[in-house]
């Protein structure tokens, strides 16, 4: 025991210059071992003052698991539960799904079939005390209502709430329970024949959620099915190999993994998939990762449907957990994800997990979210599906049909709005003064007496109380332009500047007629182009504050309901579905 103690704290002393790399493997094992007893052995005798052991140890074994790849991790005993609790079929708690705005937290869910559900808590409900302990103050936040609501099952908690309509609060004395975690967000016919289905994890019931979903759009006309991955950044292998198998005939390789010390796995599907034959298409984005990746990648493999949207994230390694004696865990790269072609899913990770980190962002500054003809691949990464036709590994899946992002919806005033709250701050507040309207009793009574003009006025006089107005909100472009033309100028002989500080540079950069000439140009040319983005910004505005109150007063699937007329991304899957034979 003392020797496994030695051997832990000098490895965590060394932890961040401790990798493992060919070299090392390859010499004897045992003298670096002796190497940190030894220095254990030194700090134990000789060191100033008594180590805090603990948080040496947490923190050299985060740093030997990050020398690894970007998805090796430590998870100290804490935090466990919440950090595989979205992968589970339920959790222990009162069920309710919260938003904090100006101190005060209020209920946007009451989750069916959880506690609070049962003694009748409402959406709209807002929090004054968790039993003796006031629940409204200048910064509360998540983790005050986790630890608060959050508990053993069978032990009792007490809400008093503040209703819309009632002058006295209501008190709910609540025995903390099982709450389900659904992670099909949403499903509903898009026309007569194509149905819709939003994943948003693969968890534990992710099959059996499925199969429900499909079930019931089948019994309303489904003829076609667009299966949205976007922004799912997976779960559990078991799982994708299930869902996928959903979409498959029998005998066809799904995935397979292989490492240096886990021997090749294959999954082949079985009989019994509840929709292997109807027209398909899988929605995916740059965030969809790891399972979404395996189904996307084995349903493009065998040809079963077409793969819409923009390259996947590039998530191919398979992870195991490792239990520690304190309660926490290791979550331990093992194995890499395979496609049916052989493509392996997973992206270089060799320049370190910061870089890795920032691939995504090169992406977009490469434009590759914005055309396909900004990614190469090299002809090594070449496999073929069934069919033949050609499709690349390298890291993530490339779609068949790209969706590019769409970049004019964001206008100044759009982002200046998202950074300071306004919009969540605003649909609630609506939401809660109109929830015992009868306009909008429900959601074809939303539909029809929506006043989509009258709400946006009142959104821009709330946004303008909130300091965020059109007018106050001006482009950064003329900055970055004026230094980029300045060092322009440094090699333009015609137009070349002499002077002694950057000051000076710059005045008589604006005194020159040739660059002020280029300054009005450039000018009018961002006018038109931020004329173009406000007006298209305005009216995805539009939708979004519609569709964010129509998630607060009925649930996060009618927020998708209404924002189908804005996504590209599934009107092209829409478009794609239809001419796919069926």
């Amino acid at each position: 025991m003392k020797r496994n103690k030695a051997l832990l704290l000098s490895a965590i002393i060394l932890g961040f210059n401790f990798s493992i790399t060919n070299t090392v493997q390859a010499q004897d094992d045992s003298s670096h071992f002796r190497r940190l007893e030894q220095v254990n052995k030194y700090i134990e005798d000789n060191y100033v003052e008594q180590p805090n052991y603990k948080k040496i140890t947490e923190k050299a074994v985060t740093s030997m698991l990050s020398e690894l790849d970007p998805h090796s991790m430590y998870i100290a005993a804490k935090d466990v539960q919440r950090t595989n609790e979205g992968l589970q079929a339920n959790f222990e708690g009162v069920g309710i799904a919260f938003q904090i705005v100006d101190d005060t937290i209020s209920v946007t869910e009451v989750i069916v079939g959880g506690p609070s559900e049962h003694v009748g808590l409402q959406i709209g409900d807002k929090l004054l005390k968790v039993d003796d302990t006031v629940a409204t103050f200048k910064g509360v936040n998540n983790s005050f209502v986790f630890n608060h609501l959050r508990g053993k099952k069978g032990t009792e908690v007490r809400l008093t709430v503040k209703r819309l309509g009632l002058d006295q609060p209501l008190e709910f004395n609540i025995i903390r329970d099982k709450v389900p975690i659904y992670s099909i967000d949403t499903y509903f016919m898009l026309d007569d024949e194509v149905g819709y289905i939003r994943l948003a994890r693969f968890a534990r019931t992710s099959h059996s959620e499925l199969r429900n979903a499909i079930s019931k759009l089948k019994k309303q006309g489904m003829k076609r099915l667009v299966f949205d991955l976007r922004g799912n950044g997976g779960g559990y292998l078991d799982i994708a190999f299930y869902v996928a198998n959903e979409f498959l005939d029998s005998h066809k390789m799904i995935v397979y993994t292989e490492g240096a010390k886990s021997p090749r796995q294959s999954f082949v599907s079985r009989r019994g998939g509840s929709y292997t034959s109807g027209p398909l298409v899988i929605l995916i984005d740059e965030y969809s990762a790891s399972a979404s990746e395996i189904v996307s990648g084995a349903v493009q493999d065998w040809d079963r449907g077409i793969l819409v949207g923009r390259r996947t994230f590039g998530k191919g390694l398979v992870q195991r957990m490792f239990e520690i004696y304190d309660g926490a865990q290791i979550r331990l790269t093992t194995a890499r994800y395979y496609t049916p072609s052989g493509r392996c899913i997973q992206k270089p990770y060799a320049d370190g997990t910061e870089e890795y980190n920032r691939e995504l962002r090169r992406r977009y500054e490469a434009g590759q979210l914005v055309s396909i003809d900004s990614v190469e691949y090299p002809d090594s990464l070449k496999f073929h599906t069934s069919k033949g036709r050609v499709v690349y590994g390298g890291g993530g899946i490339m779609p068949d049909v790209f969706v590019p992002i769409d970049t004019m919806r964001l206008s100044d005033y759009f982002l200046s709005l998202r950074s300071a709250g306004v919009f969540n701050t605003f649909t609630l507040s609506w939401a809660d003064a109109h929830r015992k309207d009868t306009n909008y009793r429900d959601f074809e009574s939303f539909l029809r007496n929506y006043d989509s003009v009258a709400v946006m006025r009142e959104f821009t006089q709330f946004a303008d109380v909130k300091k965020v107005s059109r007018t106050d909100v001006k482009g950064e472009w003329v900055a970055s332009w004026i230094n980029e033309q300045a060092r322009k100028s440094a090699t333009d002989t015609a137009h070349i500047i002499h002077a002694e500080s950057y000051q000076e540079y710059l005045s008589k950069l604006m005194a020159d007629p040739h660059f002020i000439d280029q300054l009005k140009e450039k000018a009018a040319s961002e006018d038109r182009r931020s004329a173009r983005i406000n007006r298209h910004s305005e009216i995805y505005l539009g939708y979004m504050i519609k569709a964010l109150i129509a998630r607060n007063l009925f649930g996060i699937e009618y927020y998708y309901r209404i924002m189908r007329d804005q996504d590209l991304g599934l009107q092209e899957a829409i478009r794609t579905v239809k001419q796919i034979e069926n």
